[in-house]
C-alpha cells in the first residue's frame, strides 16, 4: 500500500523539487498539493519540469485522507498554518521550515530531520524538522570530530550558496542583472542556521563551547553549497580521512572522498560529499551538497523513508549533471 501525501506551499523551489521526487517515488501517491494563489491551476504549468509527468492541480483545500504532510512554507508560516488547520491525529508531518528546529520544539514531540545524526529517532517520529540546508552542509563536515570529542578549536567556516537558497519571492539580491557575475556576503557572524548547528553539536559533544564563525556567500550559480571549514587539530590526514570513513559508513548518501570535490559532483542529487585535507597543523573540510535536495525536499523525503520503514534510498536514486 502507497504512503498517502499532502503538500502545502507546492508552488516555491522546495515544493516543485518535492513534486518531481515524489511523482517519480514508486512507493507514494500525491493526494493533493495545496497552494491558495494558484488554486485550479496545473502543477505542470507552474512547475514547467513536468509537463507529462503528472496531470495533478493544485488546490486550496486540504485532505486528512492522508499518511503524512510535506509543510513547503516560509519560515515563520509553519506554525501558522498548524494553528489555523488542525492535523488530524496519525498524520506525520515534515516541516521544511526552520519553526520546528530548535530545542524547544523537541517538548512538542519535534525530532531534528538529520539522518547522520539522528536517524533511529527519525524511524519512530512523527514530527520532523527537516535541518537548513547551509546547516546540513556544516553538520557533514563537523559532525565526525564532534562525535569523537574533537571540537577543540575555533571552527572557520565560509560558504557560499546558489540563487535558489534565498527562495522564489523575487529580492534585489535575486535579479539575474545583479546575481550574474557577482558575489557577496550576507549575514557575516550571525546567520541563523548557527544555532541548529551549534545544538547538534552539543547533543555529540556535551562540552563543545568553541566559538562558529561563519561567513556565508551569495554565489553566481543557481544550486548548491560548498563550505570550507577549518580548525586546529592533532589528527594526521590519515587519522582523519579514517574518522570520516567511519562515521559515515552506514548513511548511504554521505561519501568522504580521498580527492578534492566540486559542486557539479552533488547537484540534482540528496548526496553530501566531504573531503578532508591536512594543512601544517589546521584540518580543511570540504562539504557539498544541492541545497534543494540534500538540503531540503530531498532530506524530506529521505526521512519519509525512515518514518515509514522504506529503503533510505527510495524515490532519490539521482544522478549529478557532472557535464
Amino acid at each position: 500500500m502507497k504512503i498517502k501525501a499532502g503538500i502545502v506551499g507546492g508552488a516555491g523551489y522546495t515544493g516543485g523539487e518535492m513534486l518531481r521526487l515524489l511523482v517519480n517515488h514508486d512507493g507514494v501517491e500525491i493526494v493533493f498539493v495545496h497552494s491558495n494563489s494558484n488554486a485550479g491551476n496545473l502543477i505542470s504549468a507552474v512547475h514547467t519540469d513536468l509537463l507529462g509527468d503528472t496531470e495533478l492541480r493544485f488546490t486550496d483545500e486540504l485532505s486528512s485522507a492522508i499518511d503524512v504532510l510535506f509543510l513547503c512554507v516560509g519560515h515563520g508560516d509553519a506554525k501558522k498554518f498548524l494553528a489555523a488547520n488542525p492535523i488530524a491525529a496519525g498524520i506525520k508531518i515534515i516541516d521544511l521550515s526552520q519553526d520546528f528546529r530548535l530545542t524547544e520544539a523537541a517538548a512538542q514531540d519535534w525530532v531534528y530531520g538529520l539522518p547522520e545524526l539522528n536517524r533511529d529517532r527519525i524511524k519512530t517520529a512523527n514530527f520532523i524538522a527537516n535541518p537548513g540546508c547551509f546547516a546540513t552542509c556544516i553538520q557533514l563536515a563537523l559532525l565526525p570530530l564532534a562525535a569523537n570529542g574533537l571540537l577543540k578549536s575555533e571552527v572557520h567556516i565560509n560558504a557560499t550558496t546558489g540563487s535558489t537558497g534565498a527562495g522564489q519571492s523575487l529580492a534585489a539580491t535575486s535579479h539575474f542583472s545583479w546575481r550574474n557575475n557577482n558575489l557577496s556576503v550576507y549575514k557575516a557572524f550571525e546567520h541563523q542556521h548557527l544555532n541548529e548547528i551549534g545544538q547538534s553539536l552539543l547533543q555529540l559533544d556535551a562540552d563543545f563551547n568553541q566559538q562558529l564563525n561563519f561567513i556565508p556567500q551569495r554565489g553566481d550559480f543557481t544550486r548548491g553549497i560548498l563550505a570550507a571549514v577549518y580548525l586546529e587539530s592533532d589528527l594526521s590526514a590519515e587519522q582523519a580521512q579514517a574518522l570520516y570513513e567511519d562515521y559515515y559508513s552506514g548513511h548511504p548518501f554521505t561519501h568522504v572522498s580521498p580527492k578534492n570535490i566540486d559542486l557539479k559532483q552533488v547537484v540534482n542529487t540528496n548526496k553530501g560529499l566531504v573531503h578532508v585535507e591536512k594543512h601544517g597543523n589546521k584540518l580543511l573540510i570540504i562539504s557539498i551538497i544541492d541545497n534543494l535536495l540534500k538540503g531540503a525536499s530531498g532530506q524530506a523525503v529521505q526521512n519519509m523513508n525512515l518514518m515509514y520503514g522504506l529503503d533510505e534510498r527510495q524515490g532519490l536514486k539521482l544522478k549529478a549533471a557532472a557535464f
